[in-house]
């Protein structure tokens, strides 16, 4: 029997600051953003020059990705729509129980492979957020995110996002 595991804790030791640095950024401080909807609170998370943002529009399939998000402007105002549909539907009671903790319970981020000063994070999403009414919002994909160690922190300089989750 496997043991349940605490999704709120960082699953990696202290010795290993620069994964346990990539994983705070993009679970407890992305998640906590979003229910807010409060960009400011991941803006510095992101490298602006360059960025660039990658949808798979949950296909396998590369031929129908898209360059969704060609700059940092553009994905902010889609995750600023999105935090606030969401927190719409919030505020109206959409949910069953707190959908923070669900999004949480969904995420994944345990595989970082980092390569000097860049890396490349696997962040997968697998579960279901109750809604009031009986039913439930899945949440079923992955995000691919390359990050670079800039001015001492890591930061997120684009992504490959709204993929497939393909459980193993």
């Amino acid at each position: 029997m496997t043991a349940e595991r605490d999704p709120f804790l960082n699953p990696f030791p202290d010795s290993d600051a620069d994964r346990r640095a990539i994983w705070e950024m993009l679970v407890p401080r992305d998640i906590d953003a979003f229910v807010s909807a409060d960009w400011g609170m991941v803006e510095d998370d992101f490298i602006p020059a360059g960025f660039t943002g990658v949808s798979g529009h949950f296909q396998s399939d590369p031929q129908g990705f898209t360059l969704a998000f060609p700059t940092l402007d553009v994905y902010r105002a889609e995750w600023l729509r999105q935090a606030r549909s969401f927190g719409a539907d919030r505020a109206a009671g959409r949910f069953a129980g707190d959908p923070r903790a669900g999004i949480f319970a969904a995420t994944r981020l345990e595989e970082i492979d980092i390569a000097g000063d860049a890396a490349l994070v696997r962040k997968k999403f697998d579960g279901r957020l109750a809604k009031a009414d009986g039913g439930f919002d899945r949440m079923n994909w992955q995000t691919l995110y390359i990050c670079r160690r800039q001015g001492g922190r890591w930061k997120i300089a684009g992504f490959v996002g709204y993929l497939p989750h393909i459980k193993e």
